[in-house]
């Protein structure tokens, strides 16, 4: 029988202090509910004083010859890390960067994305020749709130540009939400049903030359006029039950809210710039009085040490989370830089890792930082997690560049264009990825396929 002995065993624990699990939170916190956390702060904190607060400055005082620094050289002040220098740690406010950030910010108040900011966003990842995406856009901007035509879409077209019409129109009438590009509810709903592989194909003869009986025939006489089994019209009126007439309907029905972007990415003379946004943000400092009152009555003196020092620790973990920001949206710009000249087609694969390692700081960090946090730039506003994309492998030399988003375009690329696409195997498909350099395995090209919606060759 094996004794058990006592023995002695050297671990290495992390203890999280009060300090650090602060700087943690502040650098997960997106701009509004930052100034929230600053507000309770300075209502806790006596030493915690706002210096200036750029959200109720006018401009006239922003533009004005003095800018009270030698009023306030008591201060510590907490500099805003911008890549346009709106705001130096000396105080003084630039007033074309200043006009620069306001706009900003009132151009980043964003409604709720509507029905065509979501179509046109899934057109753009579309592999689309100019003409067809023009005719494409027309199509999406001629939707009302629901997803119904406006104006009949011949009319929209010239006539060397009809030929297009069909099949761009299906193109958008299988993007999120299925059913939109359509004359109205019941097109609506037979678009929902003939997008469904599983379908009873009664479902769709009903939805398609019924749609009078549907409204003013009761189930059993319609049955009989159908010669079809009861049971299985009831299935079928079962079915149509569970689509949405309105597909558009989600999008206009949420109440207005607000985005206000972390940042700003803007191409400014051939160079990105970046824009913090800390608009909004107080500029904070310790008050003078707290500083005097450290060489008190020593009653007091352990009290007002530390609220000092507290002080002083928060205005230090906003001023690191102002600099990692931007320090990671400089390297995003960096791994992402067809996409910000280019357009979302041109995503690259990016990991926390690959940004952690330009940074120099851990993939929690990241993870932290990008989390719930927005991003202006010339093709919308994007979360900052949208920029990390899945990679794919590459056959050639040197690190994948080739996104899923991206190898997915690729893959319907090759059925619009391949001679004989039609009896493209997935197999066929996968030996031509890897003709041009990208490796997918068989399996994984008929995941995304199915992803596109793009029938096997058989059904094709």
């Amino acid at each position: 029988m094996q004794v058990q002995r006592p023995a002695l065993v050297q671990q290495q624990k992390l203890k999280m202090s009060p300090r650090l699990y602060q700087s943690i939170q502040l650098m997960a916190l997106p701009v509004q509910d930052l100034k929230l956390r600053i507000q309770q702060e300075l209502e806790v904190n006596p030493a915690l004083q706002v210096v200036a607060d750029p959200s109720t400055v006018s401009l006239e005082e922003v533009s004005g010859p003095s800018t009270g620094r030698e009023d306030r050289e008591e201060y510590d002040y907490y500099s805003a890390y911008t890549e346009a220098g709106a705001r130096t740690t000396s105080g003084r406010v630039d007033e074309q960067a200043a006009d620069d950030r306001q706009s900003f910010i009132e151009g980043a108040l964003s409604r709720p994305e509507s029905l065509q900011d979501h179509l046109l966003w899934q057109l753009r990842l579309q592999p689309l020749n100019e003409s067809s995406f023009e005719v494409a856009e027309l199509l999406i901007r001629n939707l009302d709130e629901h997803g119904f035509h406006v104006v009949e879409p011949e009319q929209l077209l010239s006539e060397n540009r009809k030929p297009l019409l069909a099949p761009i129109m299906d193109l958008v009438r299988s993007f999120e939400p299925v059913g939109t590009c359509v004359r109205d509810h019941w097109e609506s709903l037979l678009v929902q049903a003939a997008a469904d592989p599983d379908v009873d194909e009664l479902v769709v003869e009903l939805l398609r030359n019924h749609t009078q009986s549907l409204q003013k025939t009761r189930p059993a006489e319609l049955a009989r006029r159908l010669k079809v089994d009861p049971d299985r019209l009831e299935s079928a009126l079962e079915y149509i039950r569970t689509l949405d007439p309105y597909p558009g309907a989600r999008f206009s029905s949420e109440s207005p809210t607000y985005v206000v972007p972390d940042l700003q990415v803007r191409l400014q003379d051939g160079q990105f710039v970046i824009l913090l946004n800390d608009t909004e943000i107080p500029v904070l400092g310790v008050d003078p009085f707290f500083r005097e009152m450290q060489s008190g009555a020593k009653e007091v003196r352990q009290f007002v040490t530390n609220r000092v020092r507290d002080a002083k620790w928060f205005i230090g973990s906003i001023e690191q989370r102002s600099r990692t920001m931007v320090n990671v949206a400089r390297a995003i710009v960096e791994f992402q830089r067809d996409f910000f000249l280019r357009g979302p087609k041109h995503l690259a694969p990016l990991t926390l890792k690959d940004i952690a390692g330009e940074v120099g700081v851990h993939e929690a960090t990241v993870s932290r930082i990008t989390n719930g946090k927005y991003m202006q730039t010339e093709w919308g506003i994007f979360e900052l997690k949208y920029f990390f994309s899945n990679s794919v492998s590459s056959t050639s030399v040197g690190p994948s560049r080739y996104s899923k988003e991206g190898v997915k375009a690729i893959i319907k690329e090759i059925l619009d264009e391949e001679a004989g696409a039609k009896h493209l195997s997935d197999q066929k498909i996968s030996d031509i990825l890897a003709k041009r350099g990208i490796k997918l395995a068989r399996r994984t090209v008929t995941k995304y396929r199915k992803e596109l919606a793009i029938d096997s060759s058989y059904d094709r």
